[in-house]
């Protein structure tokens, strides 16, 4: 059997497969975030620890981990953890969706050389400005680090004792020459750092360490079990899903939304905000256009109307086209195609018939609207997407991928129940590293149905896309 853990933003996830890849147990660990100022988001790594020990715990009471032949890892990217020489975290990690950098990001953007080194544009989130905010504003703390893990690699830490990280996840730091697939150090000099604070790199499907004895012994777990190097949870879900190669997308919608296409080598594009990583296997690389906010934009009009977002959603009946209402789903600023971390969420043509199946269809919509967006933003660079298969909690809704059908103009393929997320993935690659398979082993899962454009509203909603881009730029014009 095989062992997947992914560490995301909100929960820790641990699933068994057999070697048919079958799912045999999972578990799950719940996570919260500290937001303790405006635009800051924050975890303590301990508490990635601790929910790692509770979800094998109940995963190891479920199905005994004794014949488990390789542990994969995957999780949030971006995250800097940060540790002094004795290993110890040195302040809570930085996540993903901190804009706190904003400024710092814009100065490192501005540097001659960074964005050709890397092919990707210095979002505030990425790991290296928040470094250079670090010494700028806790420059104490910043004198004692000598080691930044990503949160899935201190984890990683915890069960091996090796530091140690992969290309994929390593993209997401703005440290990695990507098309080298190596640690730049001009690029680890702009902000203060060198390659002695960097964890070893390896391919996701190479073995990175082995299982420490103690953490064996605790779980039930065969002693040096070896460790994959894993991925970044939309690389390591993309190999779950079996999108390795050219022409296949994906279509997360989870906390976060992404468009993830694999790519015909090093396609950088900084300009149009896309990103351009290193896949979760050798000699691959890919392409995603994020945005920050797409289950987390329903679940908050969710808090905001004291309903569960899937009341929300189950009611709504067959696809309308959109009314006057329109939601821009930037909460926490926006990646693609803005790269603009201080925009915040507007509702406009809000009206005294804008009911709550109303507005929920407006939020909807404007999720859909910054996909679309990604689209064209990967479509600018040539990649061209003809159809996607949809995953995450999102991908629940009916009505909402009918709406993201006709908002891209492409069918939507669903997957046959079961799991193809990060866990899968990692789990996929812990069994590449512990036997020695390949890419030939990611194979994509059974479709169970395709959602088609609604063609007769097509014309509807490319109407309401222009105007929501225009409201993009009314919105920055209010500040």
């Amino acid at each position: 059997m095989y062992l997947g853990l992914d560490l995301g933003t909100s929960g820790l996830k641990a699933l068994l497969v057999d070697d048919a890849h079958r799912p045999v147990a999972e578990a799950t660990a719940p996570l919260s975030v500290s937001r303790p100022r405006s635009g800051w988001s924050e975890q303590d790594p301990a508490h990635w620890i601790a929910a790692a020990e509770t979800a094998l715990g109940a995963l190891a009471a479920k199905a005994p981990l004794g014949g488990v032949c390789g542990i994969g890892l995957s999780g949030q990217q971006h995250g800097a953890t940060c540790l002094d020489a004795a290993h110890e975290v040195i302040r809570p990690a930085i996540l993903w969706n901190d804009t706190r950098a904003s400024l710092e990001a814009s100065e490192l953007n501005a540097r001659e050389g960074i964005r050709e080194r890397t092919g990707n544009i210095v979002f505030a989130g990425f790991t290296a400005p928040k470094l250079v905010w670090m010494a700028r504003h806790e420059p104490e703390a910043f004198e004692r680090v000598a080691l930044v893990l990503l949160p899935k690699d201190y984890l990683r830490l915890w069960l091996t004792g090796e530091a140690v990280t992969d290309m994929s996840d390593a993209s997401g730091t703005n440290w990695l020459d990507i098309a080298g697939r190596c640690w730049g150090d001009d690029l680890l000099a702009a902000t203060g750092l060198s390659a002695s604070a960097m964890p070893r790199a390896v391919e996701g499907c190479d073995v990175s360490a082995t299982l420490r004895p103690a953490v064996a012994e605790r779980f039930g777990l065969p002693a040096g079990v070896p460790v994959a190097g894993g991925g970044g949870d939309n690389a390591a879900a993309a190999v779950g899903m079996g999108v390795i190669e050219p022409g296949s997308a994906f279509l997360s919608l989870g906390t976060s939304g992404v468009v993830f296409a694999p790519s015909p080598g090093f396609r950088p594009a900084p300009d149009t905000a896309i990103h351009t990583f290193c896949h979760a296997l050798p000699d691959r690389w890919h392409q995603m256009g994020v945005i920050l906010a797409a289950t987390d934009a329903l679940e908050w009009f969710a808090r905001l109307t004291g309903a569960g977002a899937a009341e929300l959603t189950g009611g709504l009946g067959d696809l309308e086209a959109p009314g006057r209402t329109l939601f821009l789903p930037y909460l926490g600023g926006e990646r693609t195609p803005h790269n603009d971390p201080d925009v915040r969420a507007a509702l406009f043509g809000i009206g005294h018939e804008s009911d709550r199946e109303a507005v929920t269809r407006a939020v909807l919509e404007g999720i859909a609207f910054a996909v679309r967006d990604c689209r064209d933003a990967l479509a600018s660079t040539g990649t061209a997407i003809d159809r996607l298969t949809a995953v995450g909690g999102g991908s629940r809704s009916a009505y909402w991928l009918e709406t993201i059908a006709t908002v891209l103009g492409v069918p939507v393929d669903v997957p046959a129940a079961g799991d193809y997320g990060a866990a899968f993935g990692a789990a996929r690659l812990a069994m590449m590293a512990a036997t020695g398979a390949g890419a030939e082993i990611a194979t994509p899962p059974h479709v169970a149905r395709t959602v088609e454009p609604v063609t007769s509203l097509a014309s509807a909603f490319d109407e309401a896309h222009a105007r929501y881009r225009i409201a993009y730029g009314a919105l920055k014009a209010v500040g």
